[in-house]
């Protein structure tokens, strides 16, 4: 009975004694565990004086006043001047002429006046300050190097050089651990031929990428950065600008929500809200995306491109989803440029307006080519084909060429009548922007209402089949007469005009697809399925047995 007593009492113990230790070992695992430094010896140490004095009575009673070749050591930093207070109690030095601070192999100081604490492993470095640390090296008056941060930070300007780069700034703070340097006011960085000014300047020196914050500018060849918040990496030459950048060169500029330059590799982007001006030649490009290389001369814009000339009294306005850029011969004499603008072009302007699938415009003969279905209005006169050509002479219309199913309409304002040329081909010829005669050639047929001089009344219907038909208009572009070599034509009465005559067989009139305005050019009205050139087959030449 005893034993069985005692037996359950120390079972119990057992398990009291459980409890407790699992009420510990969960109680250590729950408190959080202190990081614990690596305990170093954080006594300054005198290793070497010439001269060794201590002056209870004199003007610093605390201090041993050591002189020549003084040298100090204090955790794992060396320390050299021409004279020193050792103050021992404080655990602190005074350091004077010559000072020189070495830790480790990869940072070393200079300086004509230093204070140290080796409480607080705090130097205040004064007049004269050299710090390098591995190839940074940093010049300034006023350096304060806390060691237990690993950081250095100078408050009366300083300047760090970085091989090529060299930053100049009021303030600034640079972490030997993470190389990261940050400047504050009057903030200027020189690499090379270009300059960066901000207030504020973020810069690593492992990746030499410097993060420029609020209002900056980068200069560099005639070539000026406006930006708020961008990343420029001195060795790749490489940049990303956001909040709403402006890149001006000479007369040209571009701005963009988000804008990235490579001028290694030529490779520029932009995003976003993307303006291109070109006050030369007085056009402008908007955008949601731009990619060009300066390098090759070849681009694309997306996302609602919109291009402006303004070079004229009447602004032209030009849309298309996308626009393509190349440029051929580059940096040579005979260098030219070809922009392709597809699908869904639009053009206008209060005088000129034209809608088609495809559009080529060519520097090398200033030519502006249409394709698929295109269509062109000149004031009350539209203008089809299956391809429009239209050669510029200093931005004014020189002349133009319908190729293949020509059709020219006018309406006429006496109701609902219209002039009408069709034929194979027509060229239009142009005087100061004015249209000064017109050549429809091959298959000509034509509908034209001669009008009254006295009171404007029509007179009847003309119609015309010719082989060649040439017209000539005066300055406010009016009819003044027609040739022919040979025709054969029919004038009907008004009365009695035939239904069958009215209209030419491929008569056909697309006024609601003609734009309205600089806006309307984003809306698409093109023809129908129905209403599309058929094409047509070319004759080909017989094959020749010999």
């Amino acid at each position: 009975m005893k034993t069985q007593f005692h037996n359950s009492i120390l079972s119990g113990h057992r398990i009291i004694f459980c409890l407790i230790l699992c009420l510990v070992v969960s109680g250590m695992l729950a408190r959080p565990r202190k990081r614990v430094r690596p305990k170093i010896d954080e006594r300054i140490y005198l290793v070497h004086a010439d001269e060794l004095k201590y002056d209870m009575f004199g003007p610093v009673p605390d201090a041993q006043i050591v002189k020549g070749k003084v040298h100090f050591r204090h955790a794992g930093a060396q320390l050299w001047c021409d004279s020193a207070y050792f103050f021992q109690q404080t655990n602190s030095v005074k350091a004077f002429g010559h000072v020189r601070f070495v830790q480790g192999d990869t940072l070393s100081l200079q300086c004509k006046y230093a204070a140290y604490d080796g409480q607080a492993e705090m130097m205040q470095a004064r007049n004269n300050v050299v710090l390098k640390h591995r190839r940074q090296t940093l010049f300034t008056d006023s350096l304060n190097y806390d060691r237990l941060y690993d950081e250095a930070y100078f408050f009366e300007g300083g300047r760090l050089i970085d091989g090529r780069d060299h930053l100049i700034a009021d303030w600034g703070r640079y972490n030997l651990g993470t190389r990261e340097a940050s400047f504050y006011y009057n903030v200027k960085l020189y690499n090379g031929e270009r300059l960066i000014t901000t207030d504020t300047l973020y810069y690593d020196a492992r990746t030499a990428i410097a993060h420029m914050v609020g209002p900056s500018k980068v200069r560099s060849k005639g070539t000026v950065v406006t930006t708020s918040d961008g990343y420029y990496n001195t060795h790749t030459d490489r940049a990303s600008l956001y909040g709403r950048s402006t890149v001006v060169d000479k007369f040209k500029s571009i701005t963009g929500d988000s804008l990235y330059f490579n001028n290694h590799t030529g490779m520029n982007r932009g995003f976003g809200h993307v303006v291109y001006i070109d006050k030369k030649n007085k056009n402008r490009l908007d955008c949601g995306k731009l990619i060009y290389n300066s390098k090759t001369g070849r681009g694309f814009a997306t996302r609602r491109p919109l291009a402006t000339d303004y070079s004229r009294k009447d602004t032209l306005w030009l849309h298309s989803d996308t626009m393509r850029i190349e440029t051929f011969n580059m940096n040579t004499d005979s260098m030219y440029r070809k922009v392709h603008c597809y699908p869904h072009v639009k053009v206008y302007r209060t005088d000129v307006q034209a809608i088609c699938d495809s559009m080529v415009a060519s520097s090398r003969d200033s030519c502006l080519y249409m394709y698929k279905d295109p269509i062109a209005w000149y004031g009350t006169r539209q203008l089809l084909g299956e391809v429009i050509q239209i050669y510029m002479a200093d931005s004014t219309v020189r002349q133009a060429e319908v190729h293949g199913q020509a059709l020219s309409v006018e309406k006429i304002p006496q109701g609902e009548y219209y002039n009408q040329i069709s034929s194979q081909d027509m060229y239009a010829y142009f005087l100061k922007g004015n249209i000064r005669r017109s050549d429809a050639v091959k298959n000509v047929l034509s509908v034209y209402y001669p009008v009254d001089d006295k009171d404007s009344t029509l007179i009847g219907l003309n119609y015309l089949e010719t082989d060649t038909m040439r017209m000539f208009m005066n300055d406010q572009r009016k009819l003044q007469r027609i040739w022919t070599p040979r025709a054969e034509g029919t004038l009907y009465p008004m009365s009695q005009i035939p239904p069958s005559k009215k209209y030419l067989p491929t008569f056909a009139w697309f006024d609601n697809a003609r734009p309205t305005s600089k806006d309307d050019v984003f809306v698409w009205r093109g023809k129908t399925a129905e209403q599309k050139l058929k094409p047509v087959e070319r004759k080909k030449a017989p094959l020749q047995k010999i």
